[in-house]
């Protein structure tokens, strides 16, 4: 049974979350959906968004897993960019999240199999942001405690930027001209 309730995106598909299904995987959706979504709430110093992230995690991986990396987040433009803590909290939060992933993953290509160095890059990137954007986020957090942060500092993109960024990072890996329909 399809249910009625869906989110729209950018480009005017639809998103089904309780049954989770996208009437088209467009990456100008994931591109545009992350570029205008800020990093930990909104919480940092300055606007981050999920596809600078995402940047930075596909440029610290090998070329093999750079899309992979690219996309390991693209689940958010649908979903949002839910905090850790309450991540844990809502387990059907995360069921429905890895079904969107996989949903992403299969529209593209990816597998997220090989998920170990994408993490890695994911947590260094998340030990520099905190150390760049979140000044005031004194707390240790202990699963960085082992990671260190990248030497050069992060400079935040607007959302335009970062979302022509993702796009050409994108057609560089997956052999298209995304931002030519944009």
């Amino acid at each position: 049974m399809i249910t009625t309730t869906y989110v729209s995106t950018f480009s005017g598909n639809r998103f089904y979350p309780l049954e989770p299904h996208i009437d088209h995987v467009a990456i100008e959706d994931i591109a545009h959906g992350l570029a205008y979504q800020c990093r930990f709430n909104g919480q940092t110093c300055e606007f981050y968004s999920v596809a600078q992230h995402s940047l930075v995690v596909a440029s610290l991986v090998p070329p093999r897993l750079r899309l992979a990396a690219l996309l390991h987040d693209a689940a958010e433009a649908y979903l949002g960019d839910m905090v850790k803590p309450l991540k844990v909290l809502l387990p059907e939060f995360a069921a429905i999240e890895e079904k969107v992933t996989l949903i992403i993953g299969a529209t593209f290509g990816v597998d997220f199999s090989d998920y170990a160095p994408i993490k890695t890059a994911d947590l260094v990137a998340l030990a520099t942001e905190k150390r760049d954007l979140m000044p005031h986020s004194v707390e240790r957090w202990a699963y960085l405690d082992s990671i260190r942060a990248l030497p050069e500092r992060i400079v935040p993109m607007s959302p335009r930027e970062a979302k022509l960024a993702f796009l050409d990072t994108f057609d560089a890996l997956y052999g298209t001209d995304a931002k030519s329909r944009i």
